[in-house]
Parts: structure tokens; C-alpha cells; sequence
């Protein structure tokens, strides 16, 4: 069973996350929270899979709300999806670069929603490609210059390689087909990298992409 926390400051819109998920026979909601200082207790206390974590709430808004749990590596296997009314947010990118696992628009459909839900339990991807290719693009464009360091030493060749494609917005299939290898081949590589490199799941493996010189603006395509 997949649980989920709901975090809005609109009752509304939890109520109708709340039908959406509950009807579902592997997710329910295991709470609610209408600002970030009761989401990041509510986090600690129910320990859920997933938040659904709106930007813009009172008291503590979410993207300060996420940095809490994300940097409590007691909740380490907590993800987080950020809710916003447009797709390009200016909080989005500095949330993506905080832990969260990527983003939804609150009009999005149900069963887009749902496969959000699940994929990101799993650790797919969150996005579909080609919303993931215009997050990166924007990102790209207002990412600084990469530090240099050895980041990326414990990589292996074919591992940097992965982690480029997966910069530049590349699904697991799309790697598979682009290095003649299984989907579940591309998907080992994938892990093996986010492992190594400590991040979360693959949104953070993008911005860590691009911190690091690996992958730079303009190789979109």
C-alpha cells in the first residue's frame, strides 16, 4: 500500500485528492497538512511514501517545508511532489535542487496523477519526457556555472555516459535504444549512479548532471 500525505492550504483541493487517491486499491491518504510546519510534523510522525506538497502555503511555504525533510535522513525514503498552478514555477527548480522528486500542475489529469504517484515510489521517472525536456531546458538556463571537483570520480565510463542521457531528459527505454542495451540493463546503470552519487532519484541525477559539468546547455535533443 502506497500512502500518501496531503499538503495544501486549500481544503478543496485536498478533498479532491482524497477521493482521487482512497478509491484506489494500493494508495490511501494517510494525512493532511494545510501549511508546511504541519506537513513536515506530519512527515516525521507518519512516515509516508510520498508528500504531495503544494509551493505557495501560510506559516512555512513548501519548498522551505521540503528542505526540512529531505536534509532529516531519518526520512530518507520519503518523496516529494510539489504541486504548483504552472508548470514552470520559479520554486520549482530550487525545490528540484532541495530533494523534491519533481512536480505536478494541480489541473493535471487523474490518471497522470496516479502513475505520478506510483512511478515515483518506484523510482521511475516522475515526468513524462517531454515535460522532463522542458524542466531540464529551463533549468539549464538558469543553472550557474558547474563547480569543479571530483564528483563523478567513482563513475564508470558507461555510467557517466547514462548520466548524461539522463540529463539531457532520456527515459530508461530512450538510454536502452541510444546504447543498444535492455530497458532493465539502462534502469541498472541508472541505480548504480544514483547510489553512488547520493542522490534521491533521477530529478536530483539531472541537477547533478549539469552542477557538474557533465552535461551543459544547449545539448538538448
Amino acid at each position: 500500500m502506497i500512502r500518501v500525505l496531503l499538503a495544501d492550504d486549500q481544503s478543496l483541493v485536498r478533498a479532491g485528492f482524497r477521493a482521487l487517491l482512497d478509491a484506489q486499491p494500493d494508495i490511501e491518504v494517510a494525512g493532511e497538512a494545510a501549511d508546511g510546519e504541519q506537513a513536515v510534523r506530519a512527515v516525521r510522525e507518519l512516515r509516508p511514501d510520498v508528500v504531495l506538497m503544494d509551493i505557495r502555503m501560510p506559516l512555512l511555504d513548501g519548498l522551505a517545508a521540503t528542505r526540512r525533510i529531505t536534509e532529516d535522513t531519518a526520512l530518507g525514503q520519503v518523496k516529494v511532489v510539489m504541486l504548483t498552478t504552472f508548470e514552470l514555477d520559479e520554486y520549482v527548480f530550487e525545490a528540484i535542487r532541495s530533494g523534491a522528486s519533481g512536480f505536478l500542475v494541480k489541473d493535471t489529469e487523474p490518471e497522470e496523477l496516479l502513475r505520478a504517484v506510483r512511478s515515483v515510489v518506484g523510482g521511475d521517472a516522475l515526468l513524462s519526457p517531454g515535460v522532463t525536456r522542458r524542466l531540464i531546458a529551463e533549468f539549464a538556463a538558469r543553472s550557474k556555472e558547474p563547480a569543479a571537483g571530483d564528483a563523478l570520480a567513482e563513475l564508470t565510463e558507461r555510467e557517466r555516459e547514462v548520466m548524461a542521457l539522463v540529463g539531457i531528459g532520456l527515459s530508461n527505454e530512450e538510454i536502452a535504444r541510444r546504447l543498444v542495451v535492455s530497458p532493465l540493463t539502462a534502469k541498472t546503470h541508472v541505480s548504480r549512479t544514483m547510489v553512488k552519487l547520493g542522490a534521491r532519484d533521477r530529478a536530483q541525477l539531472v541537477v547533478l548532471a549539469y552542477e557538474s559539468g557533465l552535461v551543459r546547455p544547449g545539448w538538448l535533443g
